[in-house]
């Protein structure tokens, strides 16, 4: 007698594997998406800390003041965005003559625009950078608040105070970040 060889799968080993997947995305899709969330966060952060530094370093290049200032009209606030650009006058505000030109003599010069955050995270500062920050000739920072330090608090909307970013802001002006802070937003 001759026998046919089976090719495929019986029901049951059919049934089995899709219990053995199920429970595998059971355990695997909460990490991911826990995965996802924290590199969201680390990587507003990130940008951040890039718009830190790049203000610090023109500062110093130029020999001038170059202030970080936050979009948006809520105080403390920065998620809606921020420029970064030189203040000729140190007074905080973006002094433009609003023509075609831009960077002429006696005005200030915008360096780079970033965008607000995704609708689901918060950027809160304290009240030394309510509304500005700045880093002068030397590299030291000075706020809208009159002293030169403070802390950003990244947070995303699901996330507890435990995962959130804190950009530690020190008066020598160096920018620093930590897992976790005080509060959320």
């Amino acid at each position: 007698m001759h026998t046919r060889k089976q090719h495929g799968f019986t029901l049951i080993e059919l049934l089995i594997t899709i219990i053995i997947a199920g429970v595998l995305l059971t355990v695997a899709v909460p990490s991911y998406q826990s995965f996802v969330q924290k590199n969201h966060t680390i990587t507003n952060a990130n940008n951040l800390v890039t718009a830190l530094n790049l203000a610090r370093s023109e500062a110093i290049k130029r020999g001038m003041q170059v202030t970080l200032r936050r979009k948006g009209s809520n105080s403390q606030t920065w998620e809606d965005g921020w420029d970064v650009y030189t203040d000729i006058n140190a007074n905080g505000s973006f002094d433009d003559d609003a023509d075609a030109n831009l960077c002429e003599t006696n005005e200030d010069c915008l360096l780079r625009t970033y965008p607000a955050l995704p609708t689901n995270f918060t950027l809160r500062t304290g009240s030394n950078f309510a509304n500005w920050m700045a880093y002068s000739a030397s590299g030291a920072s000075a706020g809208s608040g009159g002293l030169g330090n403070d802390t950003f608090r990244l947070c995303d909307n699901n996330a507890s105070t435990a995962k959130s970013r804190a950009i530690i802001v020190s008066a020598s002006g160096r920018p620093r970040t930590e897992t976790g802070t005080a509060s959320c937003p």
